[in-house]
């Protein structure tokens, strides 16, 4: 693993982030093809500290990505198979008595980890999603009274199918609102397809994923969050953001507006995508990049424009056309 990475000022340790990711993509791209967006919007979340919910039908690398990207950042791994029958302490873990030492011991459950995939998040009940709640906002767990700290660093990634929804559980709001991102993943166009074919032809078991090697330590991704925080934000840019969330909550076309969570990760995410670019300041441009992902999980359309068949993308278009920016 290469970790010789320069830490310096702010405006140095930037141009080390844009290796990070640099390091990470191209360890990625070694099996993935295509998902540029996902990678990016992955890293973004490391960065500023945030969960991430993958969103898409079957067979377009949500889990494979997850994985991956786990093997490049060198971090503990784990992965938890959400069904309809999993209980809170599947997830936490349980308390259990000693015999020998007439005590209980606390066996911690999968959610120990830096990195946590929970695959088809949506098929496990509202008393396994609560579950989730303490541990995603504050990286902790509590159980019999006794809180246990998460180590550093921990992230979740969850995957759900939007299409099936047979034996599934809508996500409690509470629960989407821990997220930074939803991000929604689209077929390959052609020509990926048609790479990824010529990529695995002769590696049915996919072999290629064991060359994906660790390029990023914990403590690189610790030092790359406290440059992200350094990264400067004007004044008016905050007035921007809050004037963007503001925007959803006395909309007519939506029922639920974004929550001052969603204002936080705007700010933090932009943060990070404007030092992955290789700056040390933010811009409007980062702002609107990062808005729909923070956005299109936190907004519900009302009864009415949901019938219409309108789409909370075209919602959030409008509301960024709508609000004037800071020059």
């Amino acid at each position: 693993m290469n970790d010789n990475y320069t830490w310096g000022d702010t405006a140095n340790s930037v141009a080390e982030i844009q290796k990070v990711v640099d390091k990470v993509r191209n360890e990625v791209q070694k099996v993935i093809i295509g998902q540029d967006d996902l990678i990016e919007l992955i890293m973004v979340s490391v960065f500023a500290g945030g969960h991430v919910l993958l969103e898409g039908v079957p067979g377009v690398a949500k889990t494979l990505a997850s994985k991956l990207l786990a093997q490049t950042l060198n971090v503990e791994f784990s992965r938890i198979q959400f069904t309809p029958d999993m209980m809170p302490s599947d997830v936490t873990g349980t308390s259990v008595y000693n015999m020998q030492s007439a005590a209980f011991n606390f066996n911690k459950g999968p959610v120990f980890s830096n990195m946590v995939l929970i695959d088809e998040i949506n098929r496990a009940p509202a008393k396994t999603q609560a579950s989730l709640f303490e541990v995603m906002e504050e990286k902790q767990v509590t159980v019999d009274g006794t809180t246990y700290p998460m180590d550093f660093p921990f992230m979740v990634i969850a995957t759900q199918n939007p299409i099936e929804q047979e034996g599934t559980y809508k996500l409690p709001e509470a629960q989407l609102d821990r997220f930074l991102f939803r991000v929604q993943l689209a077929y390959p166009t052609l020509e990926q397809e048609q790479m990824i074919l010529k990529r695995f032809r002769n590696d049915f078991s996919k072999r290629q994923v064991e060359q994906v090697k660790a390029v990023v330590n914990a403590q690189d991704v610790k030092k790359c969050q406290e440059i992200v925080e350094k990264i400067h934000i004007k004044d008016e840019l905050l007035d921007y953001i809050a004037a963007l969330t503001l925007n959803t909550r006395n909309n007519g076309d939506l029922f639920l507006g974004a929550s001052p969570r969603a204002s936080l990760a705007i700010m933090q995410a932009s943060k990070a995508v404007a030092a992955i670019n290789g700056r040390d300041f933010v811009t409007p441009d980062d702002i609107q990049y990062v808005a729909y992902p923070v956005l299109n999980h936190r907004i519900i359309l009302t009864p009415e424009r949901e019938m219409e068949g309108m789409d909370v993308r075209d919602v959030i278009k409008d509301i960024i056309a709508k609000v004037k920016v800071p020059r």
